[in-house]
């Protein structure tokens, strides 16, 4: 979808031949559409800051007003710094801890609970930024039969440990850094 913008700021969407609003805009996004965002008179490529306007507009309630001031005040070199390696290396995390709660799921059904609040944020994010691919789906965590007695309790209970062993292995293993 090629979005023209003009210098009164309205947005033109060429495919259906009329004016939207960013709100429009961000559902058309939402739904699953590429959008490349043009200057009308220079056809300079404004998409990133077009949507970082989305963005901000509709998300900016879930930033701090202090944040939102340390950010202003920073140099552009240190807000790209900021951008490049914490927010990068935050959502990494995430989606790391959320990985590793899907493995524990079929123990602990609630194991995924604190995730689903965040899943929409995570997806904006991590959809939104071209460079960054989506973790691979985690290989289904083989499930041993049932077996009775008080030997089988043991043996599931040293095998959910071992599992959490290995979960604490990996969250502490550097991240790489693309």
């Amino acid at each position: 979808m090629i979005v023209k913008k003009y210098s009164n700021r309205r947005l033109y969407d060429t495919d259906a031949s009329h004016y939207i609003t960013l709100d429009e805009l961000a559902a058309r996004i939402r739904e699953g559409v590429d959008v490349r965002v043009v200057d009308a008179k220079t056809n300079e490529d404004l998409t990133q800051s077009t949507l970082t306007q989305i963005i901000l507009e509709h998300k900016a309630k879930l930033l701090p007003v202090p944040l939102l001031v340390q950010l202003i005040r920073m140099r552009d070199e240190a807000l790209a710094e900021f951008f490049g390696r914490y927010m990068t290396w935050a959502l990494e995390l995430y989606m790391s801890a959320k990985q590793g709660a899907q493995q524990l799921s079929p123990y602990n059904p609630l194991a995924t609970v604190p995730f689903s609040a965040t899943n929409a944020l995570a997806r904006m994010f991590m959809g939104g930024l071209p460079w960054q691919q989506q973790p691979p789906a985690p290989p289904p965590v083989p499930v041993a039969p049932p077996v009775s007695g008080p030997s089988a309790q043991a043996s599931d209970v040293d095998e959910l440990r071992r599992e959490l062993d290995e979960l604490k292995r990996a969250m502490k293993r550097p991240r790489r850094r693309g």
